[in-house]
């Protein structure tokens, strides 16, 4: 016997609820926090003013250490977001017909989005390990923790995170990949059913 076979239930998974689209957004949120506290951190002089009249007592070094906490956590739960989403998508049905907004197939839409995925993996990761250097190395002795061009590159992630959660709102919302009542309700299921 080789073992006991796992019931998938509506998505094709052998669990109920994709995990996939809520490490995204954990992803999301701890680089949005962590490049937004650095920028902050970069304009402490000019936004001190403004700490000081609303009474928050922040220090350019605790910003500083939210951003750098909040990128390593983000390249640690990356590595988890990529690795459901490509075993999501392999257990996804593969006879999606039709194009998305961007005039793409279910497959190219699908590879595209599982390259993107890999390519954002690969610069958070790049960018925890340039943000180590800063922190620890290059600007170990200086009141701004964080290049400019590091900032900039941050933002340039942004964009590329955009368009990658658009390439995975065209698999769920079009294709319906992994939409829980949308595949309930192909199956002639009830979505309440949960």
């Amino acid at each position: 016997m080789i073992g006991p076979v796992i019931a998938a239930g509506a998505n094709n998974l052998p669990y109920s609820i994709p995990i996939h689209p809520n490490l995204v957004h954990l992803t999301l949120g701890l680089f949005i926090v962590a490049i937004g506290f650095d920028i902050v951190g970069a304009l402490f002089p000019l936004e001190k003013r403004v700490f000081k009249f609303l009474a928050i007592p922040a220090t350019r070094s605790n910003l500083f250490d939210v951003g750098w906490y909040n990128m390593v956590a983000a390249a640690i739960i990356t590595f988890f977001t990529v690795a459901a989403g490509f075993y999501e998508i392999l257990m996804a049905d593969m006879s999606a017909e039709g194009v998305s907004d961007w005039g793409l197939g279910f497959k190219d839409t699908m590879i595209w989005h599982g390259l993107g995925g890999v390519l954002i993996l690969t610069m958070i990761v790049v960018m925890s390990i340039w943000r180590g250097f800063q922190r620890y190395v290059w600007r170990q002795d200086r009141a701004r923790q964080v290049q400019w061009s590091y900032l900039l590159v941050g933002l340039l992630v942004f964009a590329l995170m955009f368009a990658q959660g658009t390439l995975g709102a065209h698999l769920g919302g079009e294709f319906g990949v992994h939409v829980t009542a949308d595949q309930l309700l192909r199956s002639g299921a009830s979505p309440n059913q949960l």
